[in-house]
Order: structure tokens, then C-alpha cells, then sequence
């Protein structure tokens, strides 16, 4: 963990997983720190201490990727093994699965107000490549598919775009494309391929209406969203 004054001191270290850390996620109140690591397990830690508070291991969950669900106690976990797994955070321990996907599940991501998750699906020649609208309330069931990708679809984030009404999500992939979503109809509205920039490997919302699109070949791409009589997608700027 780093403080953002840029001291070349780190403020705290959080050291126990024996593999790769690849996932992590803070609470929404900034108390503790939820890490998944291919090791296998998942672990909570108090943020200002560093100590571990909680470890859980599964066999087989090699996790890709973690989100907290804002204003609860629960965090959203995809992994190498196909599951899209709910922890409760207060004893770490699973309380809920989705059905399992066909491919690995590459990514997460919950909105705003905590409802609906997102996950994104490894897959090639247009086979898996989707992402997938969860309900994360009472149902807990799959709502809908956003299917149009060619290779693995590698993020997924909900958009809180200021231009639009339309609830919209926003996936990146391996094919160097970026598409944007009708939420609800799962429409895609528009594409935008970014020639030469290789895999693209996650995406970030930076304010209402720009995407932050990272890439193998060619850095960090910025990306604004415009609405007139259709829905616009272009680069504004690279990093």
C-alpha cells in the first residue's frame, strides 16, 4: 500500500499468500483489504495493521479477480475454475455461487448501487468471448449475456455515463477491441477497434464519460463516450 504523496516508502505491506496475487479489493468503508491469489485462497486484512485477519482456501480457485460490493459485507470472486463466487466477508466464507460458466472467468465488476454484477469469459473464435449481467439480489440468477467478441473478453465495468440515461457496460479484448453495451437489451451500440494496440487487458471509467483502456503494445489508451442522435466511441488520448 502507498500513500499518494509520492513517498518512495510503501505504508504498509500485506505479505502471506505463497503464489501470484491477483486479485484485491478494499471495503467500501477503507477498513480491510481483500487479496485472491493463485495459491489458491483468499484472504482479509486490516488495513491499517497489515495483519491477516481471515484466510480461506478452496481447491482449484485460482482467482482472476475480486470486487466489493458497495455498502455490504460481501465481496464477488472469479476464477480459473469457471466459478463466480459471493463471500461474505464477515466469517470469509462462500455464500453464494453462480452456475458454472464453460470457459474461465476472467474478470468482475458490481455497480453502483450493488444490485448487478458483471463477469467476462476467456474463450477464442467467438466461442465463450461473452459477458455476463448477474442479479446479485434475492434471485441471484443470470439475467442476460452480451455476446460479440472474437477472443477473450478480458474486463467488463459498468459505465455511470452522465450523457445518457441508458444504463450502459463497457467490455475490452483480447480481439483489441472496446465495446459498449446497452445494459438492459444487451445491444451493442458501438465498437471500437484499436489497430496495433495487441490484446487489451483491462478497462477503468475515469469520470462520466471517458474509459481508461490498457493494452499490451501500445500503453494506456483514454477513450470518451459522446451521445448526439447515436452512441460515440473514439480515442481522445494515449499514454
Amino acid at each position: 500500500m502507498w500513500k499518494v504523496d509520492h513517498s518512495p516508502e510503501a505504508a504498509q505491506e500485506f505479505a502471506g499468500h505463497s503464489l501470484v496475487v491477483t486479485g484485491l479489493a478494499v471495503s467500501p468503508d477503507g477498513i480491510k483489504l481483500c487479496t485472491g491469489s493463485r495459491d489458491n485462497t483468499i484472504c482479509l486484512w486490516d488495513v491499517e495493521t497489515g495483519v491477516c485477519l481471515q484466510t480461506s482456501a478452496i481447491s482449484r480457485n485460482l482467482v482472476t479477480h475480486l470486487c466489493w460490493v458497495p455498502r455490504g459485507p460481501y465481496i464477488v470472486q472469479t476464477s480459473e475454475d469457471k466459478q463466480i463466487r459471493v463471500w461474505d466477508s464477515r466469517a470469509l466464507q462462500v455464500a453464494h455461487e453462480f452456475p458454472v460458466k464453460q470457459y474461465i472467468q476472467t474478470h468482475c465488476d458490481v455497480n453502483q448501487d450493488g444490485h448487478y454484477c458483471l463477469t467476462s469469459s476467456n474463450g477464442f473464435g467467438g466461442q465463450g468471448c461473452e459477458a455476463t449481467l448477474w442479479d446479485l439480489r434475492q434471485t441471484r440468477s443470470q439475467i442476460c449475456e452480451y455476446k460479440g467478441h472474437q477472443q477473450t473478453t478480458a474486463a467488463c465495468i459498468f459505465v455511470p455515463c452522465s450523457t445518457t440515461s441508458t444504463p450502459l457496460i463497457a467490455t475490452s479484448s483480447y480481439d483489441c477491441s472496446v465495446k459498449v453495451w446497452q445494459q438492459d437489451t444487451a445491444e451493442c451500440l458501438k465498437t471500437l477497434f484499436l489497430d496495433g494496440a495487441g490484446p487489451l487487458s483491462s478497462l477503468a471509467v475515469c469520470g462520466g464519460t471517458h474509459l481508461l483502456c490498457a493494452s499490451f503494445n501500445s500503453g494506456i489508451h483514454a477513450l470518451r463516450i459522446s451521445y448526439d442522435s447515436s452512441l460515440n466511441l473514439k480515442e481522445v488520448a494515449r499514454f
